[in-house]
């Protein structure tokens, strides 16, 4: 008896010793290293320009919430849009790749309603953060395949949509109907020639619902607002705090009956001026909405926000941009290559990651959205980029790789294209008939008012060899680059 108690103890003994030594182990064992993935919120507004916002310059009207973004975050001072309109600036942002190479490279429209498709199969922003496990939204104007092609959002990565398909129909704030998804709602406050029912407000109900909706989880909303574009047009109560306030006052008359009504041509405006200030002003209380919203839920500190413009200013349904100022120092609008059209304001904020208060001379451009953000979320990235990760910028870090340089390229007036390489920038006009290069040095002259082609004509041609190696060949987006033999002199 004696020795079996004795057996007994001694196999206890060695029992407890394993389970002791195993819990040490497991407990020595280094973790795998946990992720935190952070929200992500891209505000895209629509022919913003650089000067339209009141902490970057803007006289007329004030821009509060946007501005408390920027004190609260980090200002890039030389940020670039994809492209100079509206659907190649949302490629490029898109895929992570410049109009020489992503897929949209112009506005192409597809009727009756949509544009040319984004092929299926092309790698997405959207689908990078899918695979991650992001709820992915996006709210506002697509513009990217029509209604049922392999480009609709919901075959880009996107689970949930809601807003315009077409930016074509996009131009009009009280259409006729949005899509939800798939599914096509009618707005009967619209029908015929009511007014009733605002399509940003109600696109901004919508994003506020999904972030509410997948608080518990990492989301990326995607928010392409309509705002400031073409037409004018804003609720009474907004236009109301700037009449007679943004004299002198202009009017714009345009289509507002017949059977092509709200199908692309702009309504008409007694008051430009006080319907231009009303809808950013709009648009500063949406972002602000937004912020607040993160707040209320939690979620500041683990949501990266970026607040940002698709191009510069248009001059389109009686819009003033001169009035405004609205392209600051910078020369050109929407549709030029000069940096009135394509520099554009860029704020991002994420509390306890960037610093407060903070500006950066990095120069960047839409193509970079996706590697930084394939960075932060350790994403495994299997496409041809053109675009670098600013990670290191948005953290301070001293090390960021720069850009060799950047391109851009558009179809129309005769065709354009621009680099810039460093301090130089390089633009050409009517590329279809060999029209002649214009070299700007933009540290010295960034409104582009002194054109030095003629006197340093070794940095033309270093620049033009780069510029015409700068693109491949499109079979949907066929553009006619001649080559350079000189300036015609």
């Amino acid at each position: 008896m004696k020795t079996t108690n004795l057996l007994l103890k001694f196999q206890i003994s060695i029992l407890c010793f394993f389970i002791f030594f195993s819990c040490k182990t497991k407990e020595n064992k280094p973790k795998e290293k946990e992720i935190k993935l952070p929200n992500i919120v891209y505000i895209l507004a629509d022919d913003l320009g650089y000067g339209d916002l009141s902490f970057t310059g803007q006289k007329k009207f004030s821009t509060p919430n946007i501005d408390k973004l920027a004190r609260e975050g980090m200002f890039f001072l030389q940020h670039y849009s994809g492209a100079t309109v509206c659907a190649p600036s949302r490629s490029a942002l898109i895929t992570g790749q410049h109009t020489g190479h992503t897929p949209i490279r112009g506005n192409k429209e597809v009727l009756p309603e949509g544009q040319w498709p984004m092929p299926k199969g092309t790698f997405t922003l959207a689908q990078m953060l899918q695979e991650k496990g992001y709820a992915t939204g996006a709210f506002g104007k697509w513009g990217l395949g029509y209604p049922g092609s392999e480009g609709e959002p919901l075959n880009q990565g996107f689970d949930t949509f809601y807003g315009y398909n077409c930016q074509r129909l996009g131009h009009h704030y009280y259409p006729y109907h949005l899509w939800d998804n798939t599914t096509k709602v009618m707005l009967n406050g619209n029908k015929g020639y009511k007014k009733e029912e605002y399509a940003p407000n109600l696109i901004h109900e919508k994003a506020i619902s999904f972030m509410e909706k997948h608080k518990n989880q990492p989301f990326f909303m995607y928010y392409p607002s309509v705002i400031p574009h073409a037409e004018l047009a804003a609720p009474k109560k907004y236009i109301d705090m700037f009449l007679g306030k943004l004299e002198p006052e202009k009017s714009f008359e345009g289509r507002d009956s017949g059977e092509e009504y709200r199908n692309g041509d702009y309504e008409s405006q007694e008051n430009t001026h006080a319907a231009f200030a009303a809808m950013v002003t709009l648009l500063d209380n949406q972002v602000g909405d937004i912020v607040s919203k993160l707040k209320e839920l939690g979620l500041e500190e683990n949501t990266l926000i970026i607040f940002t413009s698709d191009n510069g200013p248009h001059i389109e349904g009686g819009a003033d941009p001169d009035y405004f100022n609205s392209n600051g120092i910078y020369r050109g609008y929407k549709r030029d290559l000069y940096e009135g059209g394509i520099h554009v304001p860029m704020i991002a904020k994420w509390k306890g990651v960037i610093k407060e208060n903070t500006t950066t001379n990095h120069v960047s451009a839409f193509w970079d959205v996706l590697p930084t953000l394939g960075e932060i979320v350790e994403a495994k990235i299997e496409s041809d980029l053109d675009g670098i990760s600013f990670l290191p910028t948005l953290k301070s870090e001293e090390v960021q790789e720069q850009h060799n340089h950047l391109y851009w390229e558009f179809h129309e007036k005769g065709g354009r294209q621009a680099i810039r390489k460093g301090k130089w920038k390089l633009v050409r006009y009517n590329v279809k008939k060999n029209g002649d290069y214009e070299l700007y040095n933009l540290e010295e002259d960034p409104g582009e008012t002194n054109n030095l082609a003629s006197n340093m004509k070794n940095k033309v041609v270093e620049l033009v060899k780069i510029l015409e190696e700068s693109r491949t060949p499109s079979s949907i987006y066929k553009f006619k680059q001649t080559a350079f033999n000189g300036n015609k002199k």
